[in-house]
């Protein structure tokens, strides 16, 4: 018995041991690395000027995004139309579900005040309305010249198919090979459409938490129209008047107060989505992007909050700028060698021909063109150089040779480009000629 005993205490033991060496392994291993404890199924924290996510979880799971949607919508509607336009109401926009304007058909409004409704209290008619506004722009003459307000239901969807096409042709212009947008709203939604071999495929309104970083990041800092995307969701509060009343909105993001330096944001909800949010924040010349999706259901609207603030702050902790120019990082062009030109002129008759070498720092040809990137103290810049041994004559000045690539982990951020500094001709009678007589007959 006793004997048992003692094993069993030393068995014990044993396994604390093996458990407190395991935890002091992970702590080494996990350094730097985020928590993961969050309620989001979907979420991603990305670097929104780079494109990069510095945090993923099911980064890549096409799902639905609720009203996150509007940000295309919103941006849309800024790029391809005008705030100060008029547009009128169909049926089919009024008739749209809460939350909403409750905008009558036959009725008037300023393209701009929509856009606050749209943004601010996320009102799906709103949506809709601004949906037809672009989107009969793309129907046929017939069409286009009908007025809105007298569009059958019919005539209405074509046009908000009109737009949703455009919002696609958006998502991949900006890469989002995931992502199909169907409702201006949000609305979970689906469709059936014919593939490429003429087959029916059902498609969902879903993005990726990852593209609708992307998307917001767009939004925020590339689109033409970003300095009014920023103002109209920055607003805390918007009033106007038409058609005789009056409407007032209020900003429903939170987040805008909850953390200095944030500039932006959207929340979204639907049964399927669940809560679902895409924000921005800018600070020390960093700007992060958060993307949650299916972030819990009710009663757990404030999930989106707390995950919110656990990532932007995740990534103001961890992550600072760090420039691929500096010193001890760049690639010294001193280190860049003459490089022979086979069957080249040299010069002189009996030598080989060569040609010097030059970097070209326009970042042409690479994934993003950055001069540096976000990145963790433990994080490494590799820098790779990759360039032809020898060249054929004859060989023009400004000719590319190779390339030098600036890659964090196994992606790459900034490529430069390695070019000869001078013209070698080719080897001809001519030139012969001329060795010739300048070694036996000039002298």
């Amino acid at each position: 018995m006793k004997g048992n005993i003692r094993g069993f205490i030393c068995a014990f033991l044993m396994g604390i041991l093996i458990v407190e060496l395991w935890l002091m392994d992970c702590g080494e291993v996990c350094a730097g690395e985020f928590d993961e404890s969050l309620y989001a199924t979907a979420a991603v924290l990305m670097d929104a000027s780079s494109g990069r996510v510095l945090y993923g979880k099911n980064a890549d799971t096409p799902m639905a995004m609720a009203s996150t949607t509007k940000i295309m919508t919103c941006i849309l509607v800024l790029e391809l139309g005008n705030q100060e336009d008029v547009l009128q109401v169909s049926a089919y926009a009024a008739s749209m579900p809460k939350v909403k304007l409750y905008i009558r058909q036959g009725e008037s409004y300023r393209v701009g005040d929509l856009l606050y409704s749209l943004m601010l209290e996320s009102h799906n008619d709103s949506a809709v309305a601004l949906a037809e506004y672009v989107g009969s722009r793309y129907l046929e003459v017939e069409l286009k010249n009908k007025p809105v307000a007298e569009y059958t239901v019919e005539e209405s969807k074509m046009a908000v198919a009109a737009f949703a096409a455009q919002m696609n042709a958006k998502a991949r212009e900006l890469g989002c090979e995931h992502t199909w947008f169907i409702t201006p709203n949000g609305l979970d939604a689906t469709e059936t459409l014919p593939d490429e071999k003429g087959e029916s495929v059902v498609r969902e309104h879903c993005t990726t938490a990852a593209e609708l970083a992307r998307i917001m990041s767009y939004c925020i800092l590339e689109s033409p129209k970003k300095e009014a995307f920023l103002q109209i969701t920055q607003t805390p509060h918007y009033s106007f008047e038409a058609n005789g009343r009056s409407f007032s909105c209020n900003n429903h993001n939170a987040f805008l107060t909850m953390m200095s330096g944030a500039i932006s944001g959207k929340t979204g909800f639907t049964n399927k989505a669940g809560y679902c949010y895409v924000g921005a924040l800018q600070r020390d010349g960093r700007t992060f992007v958060v993307a949650l999706l299916a972030c819990g259901w009710p009663n757990n609207k404030n999930y989106k909050w707390s995950d919110t603030r656990k990532l932007m702050e995740y990534g103001m902790e961890e992550y600072f700028y760090r420039s691929f120019l500096a010193e001890g990082v760049a690639f010294d062009e001193r280190k860049l060698q003459d490089i022979e030109v086979l069957g080249g002129t040299p010069e002189r008759l009996g030598e080989a021909a060569y040609t010097g070498l030059a970097i070209r720092r326009s970042a042409e040809g690479d994934k993003m063109g950055a001069d540096g990137l976000l990145m963790r103290e433990d994080e490494q810049v590799t820098v790779e150089c990759e360039m032809e041994k020898r060249l054929m004559a004859p060989v023009k000045k400004e000719t590319v040779v190779g390339h030098i690539y600036y890659k964090v982990g196994e992606a790459n951020y900034r490529t430069e480009t390695i070019v000869t500094t001078g013209d070698v001709p080719e080897i001809d009678l001519s030139w012969c000629l001329a060795q010739v007589l300048s070694r036996y007959l000039l002298k």
